[in-house]
């Protein structure tokens, strides 16, 4: 089955001010989160991406702008990849959050954390956001070998909790395991599904060329989905 980058936005207004951003409008990158998307750009100039999809967020959006290369898929636009929905936590400032006793559910017992609804933002449980993003991963992952065939690589762009979500899913521990994964601003992770089969293959990489390990995670046609016995082999 096909590779897909999850990739996050880069460094945020949002994360300048150390408030969490949501589902809020008027959110956009910051000098420092243009030049992490920059630098996505020249890591995946080498990959042939067969679909960019992208969280309907400014943040994202302008992310996908900068790292789509000139004759690359263009950018496609789904709400299931979108931030979790916060609620009345939306545009407060983390400081102020972390006192919140629902603190310590988002961070020992996210499988059960739920946001309420404000009168300006629709609140979400982390299990139905999850359940969201998987799903959207998933169906456009089918699509992608549907239209691309097996060896395709695609781009979902998306949100720090989604991708840590993903990446959860991907690992086999759900939900409940999303706090014990980190999706830095920028950063590049790689999952590939095959059926029921999920791996995670690289997480929060900020660095360095992807084609090399594009490569080196590519399992042979038959093998699809299985793991390594004994580890790969680089």
């Amino acid at each position: 089955m096909p590779v897909c980058l999850l990739v996050r936005h880069g460094h945020s207004t949002a994360n300048e001010r150390g408030i969490l951003a949501g589902w809020m409008p008027e959110v956009a990158l910051t000098e420092r989160g243009r030049a992490q998307a920059a630098l996505v750009a020249e890591r995946i100039a080498d990959l042939t991406v067969a679909r960019l999809v992208s969280s309907p967020l400014q943040r994202c959006r302008e992310t996908a702008a900068l790292i789509r290369t000139p004759d690359g898929p263009d950018v496609e636009v789904d709400d299931r990849l979108g931030e979790c929905g916060y609620g009345e936590w939306t545009g407060r400032p983390l400081g102020e959050l972390a006192e919140d006793p629902l603190w310590r559910r988002v961070q020992d017992d996210p499988a059960t954390a739920a946001f309420a609804d404000s009168t300006a933002y629709a609140g979400e449980s982390l299990a139905t956001m999850t359940a969201r993003v998987v799903g959207a991963v998933r169906a456009l992952d089918a699509e992608v070998a549907e239209r691309a065939g097996p060896d395709a690589l695609w781009i979902a762009l998306s949100h720090g909790d989604p991708i840590k979500a993903v990446l959860a899913s991907a690992a086999g521990g759900g939900v409940a395991q999303l706090q014990r994964w980190h999706v830095d601003p920028g950063s590049v992770s790689v999952v590939r599904f095959a059926g029921e089969r999920s791996m995670v293959l690289a997480s929060n990489v900020r660095d360095g060329g992807l084609v090399d390990l594009v490569r080196a995670t590519a399992a042979p046609p038959d093998r699809v989905g299985e793991g390594a016995v004994g580890g790969g082999a680089g």
